[in-house]
């Protein structure tokens, strides 16, 4: 079968698109004849991570298709059925953190980007019948890290006032489309126009010239959440938005790993700062639920055959995409 696949030297040099072996299904595994996926900043970081001493590795975490073969063991699964990745590996039930030997597919073991993947049977679920292949291909990653960021973690509510800096990736178009289905006010923030006003016609109550003085654009008003995804660039204006008590919830550091803040100003504000990544198995089947009693659909920005991932790629680097970029393959 055909894949994307990182070998042989560092970063985005790595890649290739070529030939690699199918592989076959064990006992509780399937296999998954692919349609669609998703690209994700978490590919970004696996150019970084996977060394070139590492073995041959198909990237990808996300990805939707039909299962073409069942190992042995596997119940309520069968061949032809019409199905989505949960790419979270051993992390079944809620918890306060992920348990020991959490993985993600598309790193140790192979992803999504190629015809076909073999995972375990308890990471794949019906397809939702509202969303047509390419959305369903670039729904998981992106929608089960923005659903425990809000619920789960910052635990919102309907009249809640939420601030999203750095509107445009996957995770951030979530993030506002279930906060306005959950019934908060939501501002966001970037510096393209483009993006801002794409926001508000997806519902953005606010949306804010990253450039601009924040306080004063936001007249003064206090957030009761702003879930954090951008790092270093963002962090310390993010926290000043906040009301006394109020919860900033961070999962993302695109722009830098680390932050100053004032202590004081922390403490005496009875600030909340809360870490966030991905979910388990019980909050992926509720943000399912979720997205089919709201009728949310990905925001797709651009859709590439897989043989053209140089293309997408280097869109995602450049931060030029509004929602999620997905494969055809």
């Amino acid at each position: 079968m055909k894949g994307i696949i990182h070998a042989d030297k560092e970063g985005f040099d790595g890649l290739t698109y070529r030939d690699i072996e199918m592989g076959t299904p064990g006992a509780q595994e399937v296999r998954v004849k692919l349609k669609t996926a998703g690209l994700n900043h978490r590919d970004l970081f696996v150019l970084k991570r996977h060394k070139p001493t590492d073995p041959p590795l198909v990237i990808g975490s996300d990805g939707a298709g039909v299962i073409d073969e069942v190992g042995s063991g596997v119940t309520g699964i069968k061949v032809g059925d019409e199905v989505i990745i949960n790419p979270g590996l051993g992390w079944k039930h809620n918890s306060d953190a992920p348990p020991e030997g959490f993985e993600i597919v598309g790193l140790p073991d192979h992803g999504t980007f190629a015809e076909s993947i073999v995972l375990p049977a308890e990471n794949v679920v019906p397809k939702p019948s509202f969303l047509n292949w390419e959305e369903a291909g670039v729904l998981s990653l992106a929608g089960i890290t923005a659903y425990r960021a809000l619920f789960t973690r910052a635990k919102i509510k309907p009249g809640m006032k939420v601030l999203i800096p750095g509107i445009g990736s996957g995770v951030a178009t979530f993030l506002l489309q279930f906060a306005k289905a959950e019934g908060a006010t939501v501002y966001v923030t970037s510096r393209s126009k483009e993006k801002r006003e794409a926001a508000l016609k997806l519902g953005a109550d606010k949306a804010i010239d990253s450039n601009e003085e924040w306080d004063a654009a936001i007249n003064e008003e206090k957030m009761d959440v702003v879930i954090e995804c951008v790092g270093a660039a963002t962090f310390t204006k993010s926290l000043k938005q906040l009301r006394k008590g109020g919860t900033i919830v961070t999962f993302g550091a695109s722009a830098g790993d680390e932050v100053t803040i004032n202590l004081r100003d922390f403490f005496y504000g009875q600030l909340n700062m809360l870490g966030s990544t991905m979910g388990s198995a019980e909050e992926y089947e509720e943000m399912l639920q979720f997205i089919e009693k709201h009728q949310i659909k990905p925001v797709l920005d651009e859709v590439y055959p897989l043989e053209r991932f140089e293309q997408a790629f280097k869109r995602l680097e450049k931060a030029e995409q509004l929602g999620k970029i997905g494969f055809t393959i």
